[in-house]
Parts: C-alpha cells; structure tokens; sequence
C-alpha cells in the first residue's frame, strides 16, 4: 500500500515547484547583488571581513542553483523505478547545501589566520572605511528578511532543502553581524584596531561551521536510513495494539524517505483461525489509522502471523 505525498502534502507538484522556484530565483537575485556589494566594498573599503562575507553569498548563489536544478526532480511522483518517490534527491541536496558552507567556513578561518599571522609578522593590515559598515549593515537586514521568506516557504511547501537555504541565508546574515562590528571598531578605535578585521572574519568562520553541522547532520542520518526515535515507536506500538483483533506487535521497523517522512514495516499476532479476508482487511485499518494520525507516515507494510507459531513457522523465520 503506497500512501505517498497526497496524504502529507495538499499542494501539488506543479504548485510545489512553482513556489520553490520563485522563492529561490528571488534569493539568487538577492545573493548577487550583495556578493558584488560585498566585495566592492570590501575591496575599496579595505576590508578583509567584508570579503570574507562576500565568498560567503557566493556560496549562498552555488546553492541557490543546486536548488533549483535539484526541484525538478525531487517533486516527480514514485514510478516503476522509484516506487518510494524521489524526496531522498532533496536529501542530497541538503548535504550538498551544508556541505558547502562547511568548505567556506573552513577556507574563511584559515583566510583569517593568515592575516593574522601577517599582523604578528609585522604587516599591518589597512583600517577598513565607512563603505565596508554600510554593506554589511544593507546585508544583515536582506539576509534576515530573505531567511524569514525562506523558511515559511519552506515549511508551508515540507521541504528540507529549502529550509537548509534559509538558514544558508541566516548564517549570511549572521556572519555580517561580527563583520560590522569589526569595522565599526576599527572606525572608532583608529588603525591599531585593524586586527579586529581578521578576528571577525574568524568568528564569521565558526557561525558558518555551526549551521553547517546543524543542516548535514539530519541530512545524513536520513541518507543512513536511521529511524524514527523508540518514543515515537512505542506511540506506533500502542496504536496497532488498541486494535481488539491484535494479540501482539513486533518487528517494529522504519525506514526514511526523505522530506521528513517514513516507511514502516511491522508484524502483528492475530487469532490463527482469523479468515484471510478478515486480515487483510485488518492490515489496511491498521495502515490507514497510522496515515491519518501520524503525517510523517506515508507507507506501511503489516505483516499477519498467527499469535500460537507451530515449529515449521518458527523455523521459517
């Protein structure tokens, strides 16, 4: 029994796309313009940070696109090939998005342990200029916005990988916090001050590593095939076994799909003189019960064994 996407999501396909394709488009159009903002000043202001960050909505604009290539195929329906749909392509690129951003912030720290060891060495960085505090107050207050966009779009849609690209998007946001505050530091406290650049750039660099984990390790643990929580089993348990028919529930066993939902496969004990239309008839009240008070279920296998196993049974299994 195959109960897929209609039961978990109202909105169809073509609606899903849609959405996920315009919210993205117009993160892209967002992400460029402050990468190029960004940078400029980061250039002309004599910011490192400010380059720093603007690498980092660079990587906003890689995943962006990972996204929108990967939404029109992650939405088809199961087929002969796929029969448990395509959302673990959504997985995947969840672990891409963080992925990603674990790469920059890694090459952000060591960018700014360079400079610091520049400083120590005697080379003292330039004092950043005005431009630098003014681009990276414009890119706090669109990322935040872009991140809140975002998000809603993604939970209202269940997708993953559009939630990962907020918070992508908030780590942006974040990240020009220490960035600002660097630069406002050294306007304020003259050139001496210069070495706050760097060890904002530093600090950007460990937020970024932070949502980084947080977006890959769900990621993986749904590529990996990790179940649900034994709570959420033990609530799956009670629910089969308020069936009056039912004598016992073992063999408890859930597998991810991707997009937050499940499979489950588990074997019930039934009276052993039970008519196979009598069970098989119980099995897709059982199915049906699951769906409809657990949303991230979306499949269910109920396997019938009699509750008193002669010893041929038991062998066979």
């Amino acid at each position: 029994m195959n109960l897929l996407s209609e039961k978990q999501n109202p909105f169809t396909e073509q609606e899903q796309t849609s959405a996920l394709n315009r919210i993205t488009w117009f993160g892209m159009i967002i992400n460029f313009l402050l990468t190029i903002l960004k940078f400029l000043a980061g250039v002309f202001a004599h910011s490192q940070v400010l380059i720093a960050d603007a690498v980092h909505s660079l990587s906003d604009l890689i995943t962006d696109l990972a996204l929108l290539i990967g939404v029109r195929f992650w939405n088809r329906p199961a087929d002969s090939d796929h029969p448990n749909g395509h959302a673990k392509l959504e997985t995947m690129i969840t672990l891409f998005i963080g992925s990603v951003l674990f790469l920059v912030g890694l090459g952000l720290i060591k960018s700014g342990m360079n400079s610091i060891h520049d400083i120590i060495s005697g080379h003292p960085l330039d004092q950043p200029g005005s431009f630098a505090l003014v681009a990276a107050c414009i890119s706090i207050v669109l990322k935040e916005w872009l991140y809140r966009i975002t998000r809603q779009c993604g939970i209202k849609y269940r997708s993953s990988a559009l939630i990962a690209n907020a918070w992508h998007h908030r780590s942006d946001a974040l990240s020009s916090i220490p960035a600002a505050v660097a630069v406002l530091g050294c306007l304020l406290f003259g050139k001496q001050y210069a070495f706050l650049d760097p060890v904002g750039t530093i600090l950007v660099s460990c937020m970024i590593l932070y949502a980084a984990f947080e977006i890959v390790r769900p990621a993986f643990s749904t590529l990996i095939d990790q179940g649900i929580p034994e709570d959420k089993v033990e609530v799956i348990r009670k629910e089969v076994l308020s069936f009056d028919s039912i004598t016992d529930v073992h063999k408890i066993r859930t597998r991810p799909l991707g997009s937050g939902r499940y499979a489950i496969d588990l074997h019930i004990h039934v009276d052993p003189e039970m008519s196979v239309r009598k069970a098989h008839h119980l099995s897709h009240e059982i199915q049906d019960s699951l769906c409809a008070k657990n949303s991230e279920i979306v499949d269910v296998v109920v396997h019938v064994e009699p509750n008193i196993l002669d010893d041929s049974i038991i062998e066979k299994q």
